[in-house]
């Protein structure tokens, strides 16, 4: 096989090697893509590359029409239209793939050429990725490897030789990619279409149904990254805080729905204490206005580009969807109080249940109020409660199955086993039926610091709830009833996982230190990746122009430094080719003014005429005895031998000779 690849002829071998190249392009599409499309990418890849391999005819061009209109139809089906993100990237696709069936001529490899270029870019609004940015910097190669050596017709030149011209070629332009990154004006997203903003991602909901959580649980992308300025607070500390669900419908939560006006519903009232926490977020982009803050932040996070408000229920949210990777700085305190003092009617939307749901839960509720000595003792009622949770066998667990609509009912009397919503969920109704308002808050607990690069990483799989209930004096108090279950959650970089595929598993079987630091350090470096790449932004461009000496830079100000750095590299490029040019052959040069000197007398020179031949016609139109004739000539036949002659029969150097030309009786 080896042998044959290498005696394959030129065509053969230069097909083969651009097919080789369009797969790797299509690789990362093949998950997104239509499984019929994958299919048919792939089988036509390969039926191309057997009709190169045995030097068979290409199909007619019946079968390519018919098989577009089945591609087109199998489109509109599968997307119900042509139009948009998904359905151009699959028509995309199919143009690329059947076009590879009709190469026969260079004028078809510029158009697959082309395709493939537009189809290496598409990849791009799926992901931003390193992984992915890496993957697409090989296929640029490829292909630019593959357009350079069909640029070379003769022969069959080594596609190493063609490799290295498109190496040179990259790192000729990539300084001018470097200069059109930072400062071309950017549109967010720079890498996206209109719809991508409602496409669902993995992350919280403003809604929470019992089990949501734990199925969030099992992803174990990152969701954000912290970067603590000063000291990091504890583990148990490290509350990041999103939606507040306050309404209760037998499985599910939903945020607050009062039958209160606006006017007479409680302000946040935050109050803080203490020296706040600085610290980064970087927030991996989730389609909600979420700005995640650690608990409690009261000033507003600096998010450029954004307007923010606080919700009542201290959750800070932007004025748009965050479609893209978002970084922002924020401070907080980890002691503070928010809500009123003193009991207040608007209070009775967190007492709400709906009628005749876990009547068991309600019976027991009554049973521990009628106690005298925790009658009306709401701090002594939750201690009960979370008692029960620490010493009644209740256990914490991905898998609790499938709760009905007596989520609370289930989880104290029958399963005692459940994630962090099932817990929080069956904890609010409690306090509730023990007219103690309590709510139920979403977000991220804990994670764990990159030693490589001093982050702290938040996981969907840190996803948690927990509640908060309000205390005459104290106002709303966070209580994470998951700490009586399970409070190595809590305090800890314990966690429950998914189960790992086989590769990861091995790892972990032979050194879970290994898979641990590789993880690390890949992330580290996905972490600047998105710090110096992805996060750079229209705001950081500003900030760039401040650094270099613009006091309130505009957009206009961007367009002067670029066009600035334009004509200063065009004035590089042309004292440069100046420069070039002067070096360009000097023997030939002295011999191109020589010409023109004797061509001052109407001397019949053409442009190939060689110094002998020069010394031949100056003898004949002056005569050999002519002093003038013998000097000219002597340096002629001297600047010929410099270039022909034996090196050791040179009698003089370039630049002697390029003296004696000036002191020389030329012709006026």
């Amino acid at each position: 096989m080896l042998e044959r690849l290498r005696h394959l002829p030129r065509d053969t071998r230069d097909t083969l090697f651009l097919l080789l190249v369009i797969a790797w392009v299509l690789v990362p599409q093949l998950g997104r893509l239509p499984l019929w499309c994958s299919a048919l990418a792939l089988a036509v890849l390969t039926w191309r590359g057997v009709l190169a391999w045995q030097a068979r005819p290409l199909p007619s061009r019946w079968w390519l029409l018919g098989l577009l209109a089945l591609t087109i139809a199998a489109t509109v089906l599968t997307h119900r239209t042509v139009l948009g993100r998904d359905a151009g990237v699959t028509l995309l696709v199919v143009l690329l793939t059947l076009k590879t069936l009709e190469l026969r001529a260079r004028r078809d490899a510029f158009v697959v050429f082309f395709l493939s270029f537009f189809t290496m870019l598409t990849n791009f609004f799926f992901s931003q990725s390193l992984a992915t940015a890496a993957a697409m910097l090989v296929a640029l190669m490829g292909l630019l490897t593959a357009l350079v050596n069909t640029h070379m017709p003769v022969g069959k030149p080594p596609l190493r030789e063609a490799a290295a011209t498109a190496l040179t070629m990259a790192a000729l332009g990539a300084p001018i990619m470097l200069v059109l990154f930072m400062l071309f004006p950017r549109l967010a997203p720079l890498w996206g279409m209109p719809g991508d903003a409602m496409t669902g991602r993995s992350g919280l909901s403003s809604t929470m149904e019992v089990g949501s959580i734990a199925e969030l649980a099992l992803d174990d992308s990152i969701a954000l990254r912290v970067r603590f300025d000063d000291a990091v607070p504890r583990q148990n500390e490290l509350y990041f805080r999103g939606p507040v669900l306050s309404t209760q419908q037998g499985r599910q939560w939903l945020p607050l729905r009062s039958r209160f006006p606006e006017r007479m519903r409680d302000a946040p009232d935050l109050q803080v204490r203490g020296a706040p926490v600085r610290y980064q977020v970087t927030l991996e982009p989730h389609n909600r206005p979420w700005i995640f803050v650690l608990d409690a932040a009261a000033d507003k996070p600096d998010v450029k580009g954004m307007e923010l408000r606080m919700s009542r229920q201290l959750q800070w949210l932007a004025d748009r969807p965050v479609a893209e990777l978002l970084r922002y700085s924020a401070s907080s305190h980890t002691d503070y109080s928010a809500g009123p003092m003193r009991r207040t009617a608007a209070l009775q939307d967190y007492l709400e249940l709906p009628p005749g749901l876990n009547p068991r839960t309600m019976q027991w509720a009554t049973e521990l109020r009628r106690n005298a000595q925790q009658a009306g003792d709401a701090p002594q009622l939750i201690e009960a409660v979370l008692q029960r949770l620490r010493t009644g066998g209740y256990t914490y667990t991905l898998e609790p199955g499938v709760y009905g609509v007596d989520t609370a009912d289930e989880f104290w009397f029958d399963r005692r086993t459940g994630f962090c919503e099932h817990i929080a969920s069956s904890f609010v109704i409690m306090m509730r039926a023990l007219d103690i308002p309590a709510r139920i808050v979403t977000g991220y607990q804990g994670g764990e610091i990159n030693a490589l690069d001093g982050y702290w990483t938040l996981r969907h799989s840190d996803a948690h709830a927990w509640a908060e209930v309000w205390l005459a004096g104290r106002g709303w108090v966070r209580v994470d009833p998951t700490a009586a279950v399970s409070p190595g959650r809590i305090g800890s970089l314990q966690r429950l996982s998914a189960p790992r595929n086989v590769i990861a598993s091995a790892m972990e079987a032979v050194n879970p230190a290994i898979w641990f630091n590789l993880r690390a350090a890949w992330e580290a470096v996905n972490n600047r990746w998105n710090q110096w790449v992805l996060n750079y932004s229209q705001a950081t461009q500003l900030d760039l122009l401040k650094d270099i000496g613009f006091a309130s830079p505009s957009w206009e100000d961007l367009g002067y430094v670029l066009l600035a750095l334009i004509v200063l590299s065009s004035l590089v490029g042309a004292a440069w080719t100046l420069w070039e040019r002067s070096r360009h052959d000097p023997w030939l040069r002295l011999l191109r003014d020589a010409r023109r000197r004797l061509a001052a007398d109407d001397a019949p020179l053409a442009a190939s005429t060689p110094p002998r031949a020069m010394a031949d016609l100056l003898r004949a139109r002056w005569g050999p005895d002519d002093d003038r004739t013998q000097a000219i000539v002597r340096w002629l036949l001297r600047l010929e031998a410099m270039r022909y002659a034996p090196r050791r029969q040179q009698g003089a150097d370039l630049a002697a000779l390029r003296r004696e030309f000036r002191q020389l009786p030329w012709p006026r």
